[in-house]
């Protein structure tokens, strides 16, 4: 059960059995050439992938990832990395403890030969973390399905665990109890040792004139006396002797059977502790696949950890797959120049089936990275990782990624820098078809000029012709001539800032870029003599048309900067647009609660003088006339409830606006309706209808109203405010409120370990200070344990300001509710 803990369910554990079996797809290489990746500087990216595993497995399988060939496959990785950067950025990241590789250990298992005790207990700490990841899956099994189905492991492995590590002390031991004959043998040997030592001290007293010290010890596994060697006969077995000679170390000869009787327990010991390893690794054995599985599921889940952590530091993104090979790149950047802490460029860039884009511009505006980007991207989707972009982008799976960049050029091989891209191209041309991706970088370069742009431009229309989707980058002027003429084409080109002459490194899209070699040339330093002359050296023709690309690309970066600031005022606009919605929406809530107030003041001296008057009826009908000072309560009482009424007409006028909704429906006029009646400036309940008349209840207060004189309802629900840890006003407890949990309030820490959800908990409360008011920590019931660990931490934290369980509502003693400060 549980076996599928990777996605090729092989029992197999080290670097070459995972590169064999979990990434099973090394016959879709010929589609991505060694020659590509290196282009595209594949391996320096998994290595940073590789950095960011905490195991050797992780790390192993990392560095051997290679291209998925499905579609289903792909899909299930990219899921997976989403689920795993969801936890992280919940501050919940895959609880991968960091233990030892057991690829030995298991390479040996799976020959049959007996694990030793440091084996036993690496095998014993990869199954507790087996066991944690379990767990924590379980508990999230709604939120990361997709890992929690690819990792699922055996449950019985616990038992296996627990039976391994009870076989062992904290300093790797076997512990006595271990087996019974083991507690024997041992007790037998400690007392057998013990007897041997009292004689031995016994004869050091006897016997302390013909010693060199008064001290025992051990030669060859033997108890000796170091005796003088000029002292008297002693008898026994001379085992060593000192550097100088003067010092015999001899076993004496009445305590050699009891030397003999230690040998023989010792051995017996070491006899009966390998039968326990032995049985401790047929336990293993048996349970060997869902050992292999629980191994690998680890491994798989570091990885997923790793891309994770790889997303955030490069900034990448997990993508949707498009149903067609395409490539749409919103905000598209080189990771490694990101990690590397570059200033980075972004650019949106495109590539589509049956069509190419010409990239032109400057030397060194980035025209190559915008190829190696798009590639990139191409081939980290096509192994699962998430792409250099932002969302909104677009990207299907390619069948091949082909590329021709840098100086091929070999002297072993006899080829010279043409020679060999015309042989790499010829290889392109063998392959692509639709479903490829071809990068070509400067295109047929390296012979000469009008040959070569007719060679790029057949090249182009003959991958174009198979529909292949291309990129290339070129300084011919005959390529940026045909993107003007052929739709199939589309120009692209580097910006340059024409103040300064240098590139912008931004790729833009439907015009050629100029390439301004002589500009460039001053930059890195050629004379200003020569390039004057060079420029004097230069057609008319050429000139004007480089200038004119020059003032096009000038021309469209003052659109894109114009663009630009259209788009941040309307953000900001959008922005301010929510603010006074928001703020009035506040100005609202505060009215009603005015109102309210005012009315629960006004009922309290209506109640009062209701009272008064009822004492002053009573002491009328009695015959007692109330006396001077009652008559005076009486009418300051009276005066309170006119000066409060007088209130609530100054407070009608200004809350006006809120009486404006027209009169409810009449058939929303039932027992039990809720109503809002504009007199009072309060909520009340319908208790009785009568035609016209509506017998309503706001609280203690009831009255008859007709029905036109009563609005629907305006009741929201109010966001949950945190139970006030202070008294109240009166001097009393706060009053418990029911607290609205939401998953961005709440950290699930159900299925970990005491430690790990104790960190977990405070590293949720870190990130909730000055962002929340209150957060929920759920534990569940158990055995009580973690609850009160983790309300015990808590409770002393400094941003604290109260910890208690949850009502009934809210979860009970499975949740513990923590107000902050």
């Amino acid at each position: 059960m549980g076996l599928h803990a990777s996605p090729s369910n092989l029992p197999l554990m080290g670097c070459s059995a995972m590169a064999q079996g979990i990434l099973s797809s090394r016959a879709n290489m010929n589609s991505f050439p060694e020659k590509t990746l290196s282009d595209l500087d594949w391996p320096r990216l998994l290595g940073a992938l590789a950095e960011r595993c905490v195991t050797r497995a992780g790390r192993c399988l990392a560095e051997t990832l290679s291209l998925q060939g499905d579609r289903a496959s792909v899909q299930a990785s990219l899921v997976q990395g989403r689920e795993a950067l969801e936890a992280l950025e919940r501050g919940e990241p895959l609880p991968l403890r960091g233990f030892r590789d057991v690829e030995g250990a298991l390479e040996r298992l799976k020959m049959g030969a007996t694990l030793g005790p440091d084996e036993l207990r690496d095998v014993a700490a990869m199954l507790a973390a087996a066991r944690t990841l379990r767990r924590y899956l379980a508990a999230r099994r709604e939120r990361m399905p997709a890992l929690h189905a690819a990792c699922t492991l055996d449950p019985s492995l616990d038992g296996v665990e627990d039976e391994l590590n009870a076989a062992f002390d904290t300093d790797g031991f076997l512990v006595d109890d271990a087996s019974p004959r083991l507690r024997e043998l041992r007790t037998a040997f400690r007392d057998a040792r013990a007897k041997l030592i009292h004689k031995l001290e016994d004869l050091i007293r006897r016997h302390r004139n013909i010693l060199h010290d008064d001290f025992w010890t051990e030669r060859e596994g033997r108890f000796v006396l170091p005796v003088r060697s000029d002292a008297q006969r002693f008898p026994g077995i001379v085992h060593a002797a000192s550097g100088s000679g003067a010092t015999l170390f001899v076993e004496p000869r009445s305590l050699i059977p009891l030397g003999n009787r230690l040998k023989v327990i010792a051995s017996e010991v070491r006899r009966e502790e390998e039968t326990i390893y032995a049985r401790l690794t047929s336990l293993l054995v048996e349970k060997l696949p869902c050992v292999l599985a629980a191994a690998n599921g680890l491994a798989l889940a570091d990885l997923r950890a790793a891309t994770a952590r790889l997303s955030l530091d490069a900034r990448l993104c997990f993508l949707d797959l498009a149903p067609e090979p395409v490539l749409e790149l919103r905000d598209a950047r080189h990771p490694l120049l990101v990690l590397n802490g570059s200033t980075v460029v972004t650019s949106d860039l495109s590539a589509e089936a049956g069509k190419a884009v010409v990239i032109s511009g400057p030397n060194a505006g980035g025209k190559t990275v915008a190829l190696k980007t798009m590639g990139l991207v191409a081939v980290m989707v096509r192994a699962g990782l998430p792409a250099g972009c932002s969302p909104g982008s677009r990207v299907g799976l390619f069948d091949a990624v082909l590329t021709d960049m840098g100086d091929e050029q070999s002297l072993r091989r006899n080829l010279s820098t043409f020679s060999a891209h015309v042989t790499n191209l010829a290889a392109i041309l063998e392959q692509a078809g639709e479903g490829a991706l071809v990068l070509l970088d400067e295109v047929a370069t390296g012979t000469d000029p009008r040959e070569g742009e007719a060679l790029a431009a057949a090249i182009l229309d003959y991958l174009c012709e198979r529909r292949a989707a291309v990129a290339c980058t070129t300084h011919y002027e005959g390529l940026k001539v045909l993107a003007l003429n052929d739709e199939r084409f589309l120009n692209a080109s580097v910006g340059v800032d024409v103040a300064t002459m240098t590139p912008t490194f931004r790729v833009v899209y439907g015009a050629p870029g100029s390439s301004v070699a002589l500009s460039v040339a001053r930059r890195f330093g050629i004379p200003g003599a020569v390039i004057d002359r060079a420029e004097r050296f230069l057609p008319q023709e050429t000139r004007d048309f480089e200038q004119t690309l020059v003032h096009l690309n000038e021309e469209r970066r003052a659109l894109d900067l114009a663009r630009a600031a259209a788009e941040r005022t309307r953000a900001s606009c959008e922005q301010r647009q929510r603010e006074l919605e928001a703020e009035l929406a506040q100005l609202r809530s505060r009215s009603r609660s005015a109102v309210s107030r005012e009315a629960e003041a006004l009922l309290e001296a209506i109640r009062r003088s209701r009272e008064e008057l009822r004492s002053v009826q009573a002491r009328l009908r009695s015959g007692k006339a109330p006396d001077a000072r009652e008559l005076k309560e009486l009418e300051r009482t009276i005066n309170e409830v006119a000066a409060r009424s007088a209130l609530g007409g100054s407070l009608d006028k200004g809350l006006r606006a809120l009486d404006d909704a027209p009169a409810a429906a009449p058939e929303t006029l039932f027992k039990g309706a809720r109503v809002y009646v504009p007199r009072l400036r309060l909520e009340a309940e319908v208790m009785e209808v009568q035609g016209d008349q509506l017998r309503v209840a706001a609280g203690p207060l009831k009255l008859t109203v007709r029905a036109r004189e009563v609005q629907p309802s305006r009741a929201t629900p109010s966001p949950s405010r945190p139970n006030r840890v202070q008294g109240s006003s009166r001097g009393g407890p706060a009053p418990e409120e029911n607290l609205l949990r939401t998953p961005d309030n709440t950290c699930d820490l159900r299925g970990l370990r005491v430690d790990e959800a104790i960190r977990m908990a405070e590293q949720f409360l870190d990130r909730s200070l000055g962002k929340r008011s209150v957060i929920f920590l759920l534990h569940g019931q158990g055995s009580g344990a973690l609850r009160e660990a983790v309300r015990g931490v808590l409770s002393n934290s400094s941003g604290v300001a109260r910890v208690r369980p949850g009502s009934p509502q809210e979860g009970g003693d499975n949740i513990t509710v923590v107000t902050l400060r």
